[in-house]
This record gives structure tokens, sequence and C-alpha cells, in this order.
């Protein structure tokens, strides 16, 4: 067993590139994980990494290894799920990943629920705005807003979600409220912007069919609740899900702008790799999750 765990270290170590993040994944301090790498280096008879300053990397040996190293892992874990659903408690742990917005306000709250449910069950959630790639990350399900990627990944749809157009009051009387879509064109809208970002345009939903918008703006971020720090702060316009600045309308804070025409409703939902659902763990952890998010949504 302490060749399997070590084993698993070197693995996500490889992964995270450091020894520090992927200790942290697994909840080993950075020198435990350390040992757990020099102890593997000592029953192989091998060096596994190049260690600078900066970078740790694989050696050629230790790519080679990790190559057989990640099945292995793969396959215990794969083994590990198809027993799971004979025992009558889950246990283990659920890696999930979910935008900011989406994450603090609708998955964060519900978490404790679960967990109360199955208190051997344990999850650890990731919050990001940034597109993830499961399977190098090890993740069991990842939620999204938006359109779906093209991927083998399975999907389960939990609702679809009407966005709006906001901005501060103090935005619209300083530079006026848009009355058409065109009228956008001349305002500084506020966009969710990284690598491979599709929020270049917006699509707002009008009597003629959707309407591709290309807007521009003087802030852009990676950071969806930093775009909504702006737009209160009277920068610019959002182009937001309703229930992500629901509480910055009832305050007052923000104001609907163009409400008939309104951005088109975004997708929310999951994704999974197909065998992680054999994991009742997983399974159970979806459903609820579809279950109290759309009872959340539906108030909203």
């Amino acid at each position: 067993m302490p060749y399997l765990e070590s084993l698993r270290v070197f693995v996500r170590v490889v992964e995270l590139g450091s020894i520090t993040a992927g200790g942290r994944d697994l909840r080993l301090t950075p020198a435990v994980a350390s040992k757990r790498i020099k102890e593997l280096e000592r029953r192989l008879d091998v060096r596994l990494f190049n260690r600078t300053t900066r970078k740790l990397s694989p050696t050629d040996v230790g790519q080679t290894f990790y190559d057989h190293a990640r099945l292995v892992v793969q396959t215990l874990e794969d083994a590990e799920a198809a027993i799971s659903g004979y025992s009558q408690t889950p246990h283990g742990t659920v890696q999930v990943t979910a935008p900011l917005g989406v994450g603090k306000r609708l998955v964060a709250p519900i978490i404790p629920e679960f967990v109360d449910m199955y208190p051997d069950v344990s999850v650890r959630l990731r919050l990001s705005d940034r597109k993830v790639d499961l399977l190098e990350d090890g993740l069991d399900v990842a939620l999204f807003i938006g359109r779906p990627p093209d991927s083998n990944l399975k999907l389960r749809k939990i609702m679809d979600t009407p966005r709006i157009l906001c901005a501060a009051p103090s935005y619209l009387e300083k530079h006026g409220v848009p009355q058409t879509p065109d009228d956008l064109t001349r305002h500084n809208c506020l966009l969710l912007r990284y690598p491979r970002s599709p929020e270049w345009f917006w699509t707002l939903s009008t009597s003629e069919g959707p309407k591709r918008m290309d807007v521009s703006g003087s802030y852009d971020s990676d950071d969806g609740d930093v775009l909504t720090a702006w737009a209160c702060a009277g920068r610019g316009i959002i182009n937001k899900p309703r229930f992500d600045v629901i509480s910055h309308l009832q305050s007052g804070d923000l104001v609907e702008v163009l409400p008939e025409t309104p951005p088109e409703p975004a997708m929310f939902g999951c994704l999974y790799p197909h065998r992680r659902l054999q994991d009742n763990k997983v399974r159970l952890f979806i459903d609820f999750l579809l279950e109290r998010c759309r009872e959340k949504l539906s108030l909203t």
C-alpha cells in the first residue's frame, strides 16, 4: 500500500508540475510528498525528476515510468469505482470544478448538505472561470455555463439560465442608456477573457432572431466576480446569468438594460468522464447537485 500511495503522489506531481501542488492535491504536506518521491527513486534506483530552482520536470526514465504508473493508478481507481456500488455506504473523494460565480453562489452552499448525508465522502471544490481538463486534472465533475465543449465527456443538463445585460446607475447617468443592441458598440462592455475565451462577442435575442454583437471595452478579466465589481463601480456594462447578479439588482447597485433584447440563455450543466459514473459516490453527487441547483435557480 505505501508503494501504491507513492505512485499516486508521483503521478500527480508529474501532472501538476510541482511537489507542493501534487502533495496539496492529495492532502499531503510538501515534506511528505517529497519523501514519497525520494522513497520511490530509492526503490527504483533511478532519478525520476530534473530539479531546478524554477522548474520540476520528469527525466526521460521518469516520463517512461509515468506513462505506465498512470495506467496503474487509473486501473486501481476504476476497480474501486466498479465495486463501490456494492457498498451500502459511499466513501472516498469527489473532485469537482465550477466557474467562480456558480461555485460560490450555487455549489459551495449545498456541498455541506451532501457531506452531511454521506459523511464518509469528502468533496474537493476548485473554482475557476478558466477552462479545465477533467482527465488531465483528475476531476470527477465539471460544472459549466455556456456552450458545452466538444469532447468525449458525458453531459447532463441542469437547465437553461437567463442572462441579462446590466450596469450601475452612475454609469448610465454618465454615458446614457442604450436603446438598441447596436448602441452597445458605443459603450464600455466588460468582457470575460482568457486564452481561447469565446466571450469577445455577445449574442442577443431579438424579434428577428439571434443577433451577434461584436463588443469591446477598456476592461476585461478572467474572473467573473471582478467584472461584476467593476460594473457596480460604474465602469461599464456586463453580460451575466441573472442568478449571478440578482442580489445587486435587488439592492439597486445594478439595473438591467435592453430588457427587450436580452442575451440568449446559457446552458447550465455538468460534464463527467463516462467511467466515473460507475462510482456510486459520483453518481449520487451528480443527482444531488442537479436536484438542488434546479431548486435554487427556480427561486431566482
